[in-house]
């Protein structure tokens, strides 16, 4: 069903001011934790998780987004046997995080947010070390911290690891603007990672436009919504989810709120069909339409699913397209943030 041209062909944009040139879509590692950590998506095959990476890859996918409390350090571990299927040329760059950490007496207890400098020192030490690699490519503080410390805290050691060749760019991920003019006074943010898609849309009033006059990339999570914008989430999906996947006590995911957000999906499956690509492709070339959006990060559990938004990569929705999703979006009252946020040139296909 996909579109998309294969193999180094995928369209690639550069990442801020980085020399980083990044397909459109990378894939996400959330699920490959399995259920072993609080926000896992239920059990999780090792193999389904290796194959359906491999087939990002293999599908012209140039990079792979992780992070250390994606199963308490399995995630990472996971990412690091994939790199090594691969000749160097043709290896993933690869984004890992920091700030996370976690109580492997309590798994599913819910992770410690922290910005003590010298955690974030060992933290990159042992993603280097599960992921098997010299330098990691894009290194993030995963979410501001709960504890005393502060982005004039933690950011300088960023910094300082990059400086070091420890990492080749650095980036924030769940931060507001003011932390990104806060941390852009000490070192230059190279990325910021927001949510983003037809349902979660706050980022495109705020830290888009704002990372976006900064000279910052932007890398779009949670496109597809967690499964909610595949096409394939439906009520009796939701009442099947098992008690280890958080979306089961998910307002969205569930009950009224799922009922008004398949009312979108049922848009984006229109346009989908219109253009012979799947739903998920076109919810993730909805976000990556987003003036600002360099990247979106998209998952996979088993190989199968790659198939579903590898067009995306490719893809520019029409202005008629993009309307019509936004008309569902105001009639049904669904989601947060601007129902029309400002289109990229690229998204009328004239070059960004």
């Amino acid at each position: 069903m996909s579109n998309a041209p294969s193999g180094s062909d995928l369209p690639r944009r550069r990442l801020g001011t980085t020399d980083l040139q990044i397909t459109r879509v990378g894939f996400g590692s959330l699920a490959m934790g399995g259920a072993q950590w609080v926000s896992g998506r239920g059990e999780q095959s090792e193999r389904d998780s290796l194959a359906s990476a491999r087939a990002a890859v293999e599908a012209g996918v140039n990079w792979i987004d992780t992070a250390p409390v994606y199963g308490r350090g399995l995630a990472e571990e996971l990412v690091g046997r994939v790199l090594r299927d691969f000749a160097e040329p043709d290896r993933p760059l690869i984004f890992t995080k920091a700030g996370l950490g976690w109580d492997d007496d309590d798994p599913r207890g819910e992770p410690v947010r922290t910005g003590d400098p010298a955690r974030i020192r060992r933290e990159v030490d042992d993603s280097l070390r599960r992921l098997g690699v010299e330098r990691i490519d894009l290194f993030q503080m995963h979410w501001p911290p709960l504890d005393a410390y502060t982005v004039d805290d933690y950011w300088p050691v960023f910094a300082e690891l990059r400086d070091a060749g420890k990492v080749r760019a650095i980036g924030l991920s769940n931060h507001s603007v003011e932390e990104l003019a806060a941390a852009e006074r000490i070192a230059h943010v190279d990325s910021m990672q927001p949510p983003l898609s037809a349902l979660t849309r706050d980022a495109a009033a705020d830290v888009i436009p704002a990372s976006l006059a900064n000279g910052t990339g932007v890398l779009a999570y949670a496109p597809m919504e967690s499964g909610l914008l595949t096409g394939a989430f439906t009520e009796e999906r939701a009442r099947t989810l098992s008690d280890t996947d958080w979306r089961r006590n998910s307002p969205e995911h569930t009950g009224e709120g799922l009922r008004r957000n398949l009312q979108v999906v049922d848009a984006i499956a229109a346009v989908a069909a219109e253009r012979g690509v799947s739903t998920s492709a076109i919810a993730v070339a909805w976000a990556l339409a987003v003036d600002g959006v360099t990247g979106a990060i998209v998952g996979a559990r088993v190989p199968e699913q790659t198939d579903d938004w590898i067009a995306a990569a490719s893809l520019d929705l029409t202005r008629e397209e993009s309307s019509r999703i936004a008309d569902a979006i105001e009639v049904f009252g669904a989601g947060t943030g601007p129902a029309r946020p400002a289109r990229s040139r690229a998204s009328d296909g004239v070059p960004a």
